[in-house]
């Protein structure tokens, strides 16, 4: 068959971050705009204290692509090499893990007060608004894969087949 989760891996992919990153992030976001942040698109797992959050994929022609980096040790110091997009990566199989590492991210705020958008605080309107965050991963550097995190197999997103 066809894959559980339409373009996953091309335009969008999961990625896992720990609970007091996301929360760190979103008391900048509190603490810049007066803007609570939504909750919407995160997957808690409380078991592994992650949050897994959509994150963006460029696939357009014209757009740069995201790389992937890979870990080259030697001796005391460690550099990275590139071996592709994203994209080119998540379709080699023997690649096909959830992998640990950083991943580089361009992040959009989107808001609305009664049915407008908004791009930047409005008065009075702070305790009445959350800001959704939008993820679109520029870059993802590994040191490997990870057995300890299964992959996500719930999306709320209605993004299924």
């Amino acid at each position: 068959g066809q894959p559980m989760l339409r373009d996953y891996g091309i335009t969008w992919a999961y990625v896992y971050l720990p609970h007091s990153s996301i929360d760190k992030f979103k008391s900048y976001v509190k603490d810049g705009t007066g803007w609570d942040v939504s909750d919407e698109g995160f997957i808690d797992d409380p078991n592994r204290n992650l949050v897994a959050i959509e994150a963006k994929l460029h696939h357009q022609s014209g757009d740069p692509e995201p790389s992937f980096w890979v870990v080259k040790e030697k001796d005391a110091y460690a550099s990275f090499t590139r071996i592709g997009s994203v994209q080119e990566v998540f379709a080699q199989s023997h690649q096909q893990h959830v992998h640990r590492g950083v991943g580089i991210f361009s992040v959009s705020l989107e808001v609305e007060v009664d049915g407008t958008p908004h791009v930047r605080p409005t008065p009075n309107a702070a305790d009445e608004v959350e800001a959704k965050l939008s993820f679109t991963l520029v870059s993802a550097r590994t040191w490997g894969v990870t057995d300890c995190v299964a992959p996500i197999v719930y999306n709320p997103s209605k993004k299924w087949h």
